[in-house]
């Protein structure tokens, strides 16, 4: 009888040091009792406005600035999500939006995304964040040692490079460390996996931050605009918050902020 090989073509590929700290930050994240809110956002308004400043101004507007600035002030008008825990009988609440993302940057074997945080997203302008994640993008960083950008302290490198159970024991110490966690990790995560595609809503598996905001792609649905039936562009949210901080009005209130300043496309007109 003819021997099978059941395997087929394959390849032995390292789980890498990268990888095996992405396990260690979700496994914290799901310790929180989070609660998902799914929401569609007209996003039409906004990419026109954005289409038009390139075309008569030559400023090309990231988008996924804007979507930063935008959640940056939405923060700010309900602080409650922007909040950790300080110890057993305390939380403390923070005025600085400082919002950790995905930033694809160049090693010398491929792309990766590594996490990037825009500090003060609630007091700096689109433009700015623009900027600011440009630059970064073109940043090199070192596989070998996970380095993830210059701006990386002494005690954050020596972190990143230590064995698995230095890296455990320093999760435990920032678990209820609100203002360690706000220095290392920022304060509202947003995360995307493209703005194009079909990928729909994204339910986040877990993160440090008291509020995550996971970004779908976009897609065309019909819309209610002034009682007419249009196609209009949606963006899936979904906003996880840590139900042991934020209760239900204060998640609700937050997510009308969002809506209210993304359909109506704020910050845009330069």
């Amino acid at each position: 009888m003819e021997k099978r090989d059941r395997l087929g073509k394959h390849r032995i590929m390292p789980f890498t040091k990268n990888r095996r700290n992405i396990v260690l930050i979700v496994h914290e994240g799901f310790r929180k009792h989070s609660v998902h809110n799914l929401i569609d956002i007209d996003v039409s308004n906004a990419l026109e406005k954005i289409r038009i400043v390139k075309n008569d101004k030559g400023v090309d507007i990231s988008f996924t600035a804007w979507l930063v600035k935008c959640v940056g002030k939405a923060i700010s008008e309900n602080k409650e999500l922007n909040t950790y825990r300080l110890g057993r009988r305390k939380a403390v609440v923070f005025d600085d939006v400082d919002i950790p993302i995905p930033v694809e940057r160049s090693t010398k074997e491929e792309m990766r995304p590594m996490a990037y945080i825009v500090r003060k997203a609630n007091e700096k302008s689109v433009m700015q964040i623009t900027k600011e994640i440009r630059e970064i993008q073109k940043e090199d960083v070192e596989s070998s040692t996970q380095v993830l950008g210059k701006s990386l302290t002494a005690g954050e490198r020596f972190i990143i490079n230590a064995p698995m159970f230095v890296k455990k024991l320093a999760i435990l110490i920032l678990r209820k460390n609100g203002k360690l966690k706000k220095k290392h990790f920022g304060t509202v995560a947003v995360t995307s996996i493209g703005m194009k595609g079909r990928s729909g809503w994204v339910i986040p598996m877990g993160a440090i931050t008291t509020t995550i905001i996971a970004i779908g792609s976009i897609s065309k649905k019909p819309g209610v605009i002034n009682n007419e039936i249009l196609i209009r562009d949606y963006l899936p949210i979904t906003v996880s918050v840590d139900h042991d901080l934020v209760d239900g009005g204060q998640l609700a209130r937050f997510i009308e902020s969002l809506i209210n300043i993304i359909e109506g496309a704020q910050f845009l007109d330069l």
